[in-house]
């Protein structure tokens, strides 16, 4: 009886293992599609992110400009 009680002690871990990969695998088939908003929020992030580059290469190529501006 003892004995297999280590045999359960011992499975008990790749078994456990086993078992939250193939439902962790389950769950990420069911991830949200992006909708319409999404895709506006993402363009208007990009252009905010491009204006800032355009700003820092700007202030870069005039270094004393952007210390006089802090």
């Amino acid at each position: 009886m003892s004995e297999l009680l280590y045999l359960l002690v011992l499975l008990a871990c790749p078994v456990g293992m086993g078992a939250m990969m193939w439902w962790m695998s389950r769950s990420h088939g069911s991830a949200p599609q992006p909708n319409e908003d999404d895709h506006a929020e993402l363009a208007g992030l990009r252009a905010e992110v491009d204006e800032l580059r355009a700003e820092r290469s700007t202030t870069d190529s005039h270094p004393g400009r952007a210390e006089r501006s802090r």
